[in-house]
């Protein structure tokens, strides 16, 4: 209980500390070009292109947003970049084939290494390797919990959810959702989460508290292949990622009920959502572009043309 009591004590110290003064810009890893595109948040111009390495997929903010992570997967390492300078400051290795990762409040990164199948938490400042944890077969999307208590990694070939405790990193449960898993969310007080199956082509809701699936809903279109999954700020909404079926789909978050499905670029994969919760920006892997999609409307209001194969997105606002 203390130690517990020490994290939480930890993490209060950390969400009231400094944050540097957010630059609204937008970053994106284009996959086949090796570069991170940056937009400018208010004009949606390209405002920079930053050579970064061999096929950068995954990519996240440090907390106080000083920092921008990114998985360079076929150099094995994490590029950092200063988010106001777009100076790349510095590459650490991060195990075999890093694909994607979520930032801890508290600082560290935890990784999806595809090729090992475990998990791995690094420590972005010092590039220290923290633990390693053994997983499913080819590990792909990593959520945090809001709490920094739970960690969920997809394993797209074990076709599970592994739910693992922080800090003690043990793995509490396995919970089998469906064909080839990639991506997973929660919700804010951290009870639930939602996550993607791609072959599957469905959306599963899981009580966090006993870890179990409450609720599986197809999307219902035979190209649907999810893959990211976003909670609208009032957590009335999903957004996921439909993959080639080129659209994002729009469902009701308590019933899992398909809403909408909306038209963007080709081979849709990454989202990430604004912090006022207004847009929802999108990367189009074949097409080559990013969507900005109206969240009052749930049309598509901009595109923007980005490098090739765009993979992952995240916004510092």
């Amino acid at each position: 209980m203390y130690r517990r009591n020490l994290f939480l004590l930890t993490l209060m110290i950390i969400s009231i500390a400094a944050y540097a003064e957010p630059t609204g810009r937008i970053f994106v890893t284009n996959e086949n070009s090796n570069t991170i595109s940056v937009i400018d948040g208010k004009s949606h111009a390209i405002e920079a292109t930053i050579e970064i390495g061999n096929r950068p997929r995954g990519i996240g903010l440090s907390p106080d947003s000083s920092e921008l992570y990114v998985a360079v997967s076929e150099e094995d390492a994490i590029a950092v970049v200063d988010t106001k300078t777009l100076e790349v400051l510095r590459k650490f290795k991060a195990g075999s084939d890093p694909e994607t990762f979520a930032v801890h409040p508290n600082g560290h990164i935890y990784i999806s290494n595809e090729d090992d199948a475990k998990a791995s938490v690094y420590d972005p400042k010092t590039g220290q390797l923290i633990i390693e944890i053994p997983v499913g077969l080819e590990p792909e999307g990593v959520a945090i919990s809001p709490d920094g208590s739970r960690v969920i990694v997809t394993s797209e070939s074990t076709n599970m959810l592994h739910v693992i405790s922080v800090p003690d990193h043990q793995i509490v449960a396995n919970i089998l959702v469906g064909a080839r898993p990639r991506d997973a969310t929660f919700s804010g007080d951290n009870t639930l989460a939602y996550a993607t199956t791609e072959i599957g082509g469905t959306v599963i809701k899981v009580d966090m508290v006993n870890n179990k699936i409450l609720a599986k809903a197809a999307l219902g279109e035979p190209d649907a292949k999810p893959k990211d999954v976003r909670l609208s700020r009032d957590e009335k909404t999903l957004y996921v990622a439909g993959g080639r079926a080129n659209k994002v789909f729009v469902l009701d978050a308590d019933t899992l009920e398909v809403k909408k499905g909306i038209p963007v670029g080709k081979r849709v994969w990454g989202l990430a959502l604004s912090k006022d919760g207004k847009r929802v920006y999108t990367t189009d892997g074949v097409s080559g572009t990013v969507s900005v999609i109206d969240t009052a409307t749930n049309e598509v209001t901009q595109t923007i043309e980005v490098g090739e194969f765009p993979w992952g997105v995240a916004i510092d606002d």
